[in-house]
C-alpha cells in the first residue's frame, strides 16, 4: 500500500495563513517577473479562500486504531465524500473537523471499497456547510495547473500546487481483488502536487476552484526515501457516477460479465495466441452460469506455453460501437454508462470471423 510520503524539496510560500507548496519549475518560471508572481499568489489565495471551508478533516476510530484523512463537503444536506480506506467498515466512530474549528460526529452512509470512495453525513448548522462544485474531469489536460487541498499529517487546511502529470491511469484499489479486475480503480488523475498521509479524501482542484478529483494515494520511493512526485486522484466524473448511489443505497452495484481476461495484450502474447491485433480484451475464462456464458462467449482451449492462458478464445474489440484498447476501457464504459440488467453489444473476433454478440449484464457477485 503506497500511502506514505516524506520530505519535499519544493519551495514553500506563505500566503494569508496558508502553506502553499510550490514546485521549483513554477517558481523558476515566474522568478523574472515579480508582477506575474504576485498575480499568481493572489489567484491562489483567492482559490483557497473560496474552497478551503469546504474541506474537512476526518478521524475514524475503532478499538486500538485510528485513521486520519480529509473530506469534501458536496451538498447542503451535510454529505461529505472521502476515501473508503479512511472510513473502513469496522470504524465505530467518525469525527469531522471543519475549517472554522467546529466539530461534529459523522455517520457513514455509503462505502465502495472498489473505487475507494465513501460518504459520511453530518448534522451541523448550515453555516458550517460550504459545498464545493464538481468539475468535468473529462476536460482536464496533461500539463494543466492544479491545486490540492487536504489535511496532511493532521495539519488542517494545507494547499499545494502542481500540474496534471498523466490521465487515463488505473490504480490498484487498497481493498479487493476479482476475476474481472475490479480491484483496479478505473479512472484516476496523476499529479505531482505534494500529497502526504492525511491528504487522502481531499480535493484536487482546477484554477476555477472546481473539484476535478478526490485525492486517493501517493507513490513513494521507499520507506524513508521520500515522495517521488507521483500522486493520484479519483476523477470527479467517476465520483459523480458512484456517490449518488452511495447516498441513496449505501453501496454501488457493479455490472458483471462473468469473464477473466488478459489485462493488456503484449506483442509476445499476440504472437503466441495468434491474435490479429494486440488491442482488445482476450477472454481466458468464461465463468459457468454467468452472463458471458449465456451470451455464447468463448475462452481458449488450445494449450500454449503461456502459463494459464490457452489460445482460440474470443477477442472483444468494441462495446456498443466504442473501440476498446484493454479491459479497463470496457469496465470504465460499463461503470459510467450501464447497470446490471442492461443489454450491451460486443464486437468480437473469433478466429477470422467478426461477430456481434448481445449480452445482458449481471450483478457482480459478493
Amino acid at each position: 500500500m503506497v500511502l506514505f510520503l516524506f520530505a519535499c524539496t519544493a519551495q514553500r510560500t506563505i500566503e494569508q495563513g496558508t502553506e502553499m507548496v510550490v514546485p521549483p519549475y513554477i517558481t523558476q518560471g515566474v522568478a523574472q517577473s515579480p508582477a506575474l508572481l504576485a498575480g499568481m499568489s493572489q489567484e491562489l489565495a483567492s482559490i483557497y479562500a473560496q474552497t478551503h471551508p469546504g474541506i474537512v478533516a476526518i478521524r475514524a476510530l475503532s478499538p486500538g486504531s485510528a485513521s486520519l484523512g480529509s473530506g469534501i463537503v458536496i451538498d447542503s444536506a451535510g454529505h461529505i465524500v472521502t476515501n473508503a480506506h479512511v472510513l473502513a467498515a469496522q470504524q465505530e466512530e467518525v469525527e469531522v473537523f471543519f475549517a472554522s474549528g467546529y466539530k461534529a460526529r459523522g455517520k457513514l452512509v455509503g462505502i465502495d471499497p472498489i473505487s475507494d470512495l465513501a460518504v459520511v453525513n453530518v448534522s451541523v448548522p448550515q453555516s458550517e456547510l460550504h459545498p464545493l462544485i464538481w468539475g468535468d474531469s473529462d476536460q482536464v489536460s496533461v500539463g494543466q495547473v492544479v491545486v490540492a487541498l487536504g489535511n496532511p499529517y493532521g495539519f488542517q487546511g494545507v494547499m499545494t500546487l502542481g500540474i496534471v502529470s498523466g490521465l487515463g491511469r488505473t490504480l490498484q484499489s487498497l481493498n479487493l481483488e476479482s476475476d474481472e479486475r475490479l480491484q483496479s480503480i478505473a479512472e484516476v488523475i496523476q499529479t505531482d502536487a505534494a500529497l502526504s498521509p492525511g491528504s487522502s479524501g481531499g480535493a484536487l482542484l482546477n484554477l476555477e476552484g472546481e473539484v476535478i478529483g478526490v485525492i486517493a494515494q501517493v507513490l513513494t520511493s521507499g520507506l524513508g526515501r521520500g515522495q517521488v512526485g507521483v500522486g493520484f486522484a479519483i476523477t470527479a466524473n467517476l465520483a459523480k457516477r458512484i456517490v449518488p448511489f452511495l447516498i441513496e443505497e449505501g453501496t454501488f452495484t457493479y455490472p458483471y460479465l462473468g469473464i477473466s481476461s488478459l489485462g493488456e495484450i503484449t506483442l509476445v502474447e499476440q504472437e503466441i495466441l495468434g491474435l490479429p491485433q494486440a488491442t482488445g480484451i482476450y477472454i481466458t475464462k468464461v465463468h459457468p452460469g454467468g452472463p458471458a456464458e449465456k451470451a455464447g462467449l468463448c475462452a481458449g482451449e488450445q494449450i500454449t506455453n503461456l502459463p494459464g492462458v490457452r489460445a482460440g478464445g474470443d477477442l472483444i474489440i468494441a462495446v456498443d460501437g466504442h473501440a476498446l484498447v484493454n479491459f479497463n476501457d470496457l469496465m470504465l464504459y460499463l461503470i459510467k454508462n450501464k447497470r446490471p440488467g442492461d443489454t450491451i453489444y460486443l464486437t468480437v473476433l473469433r478466429g477470422a470471423e467478426q461477430l456481434e454478440i448481445s449480452l445482458i449484464l449481471g450483478e457482480k457477485p459478493e
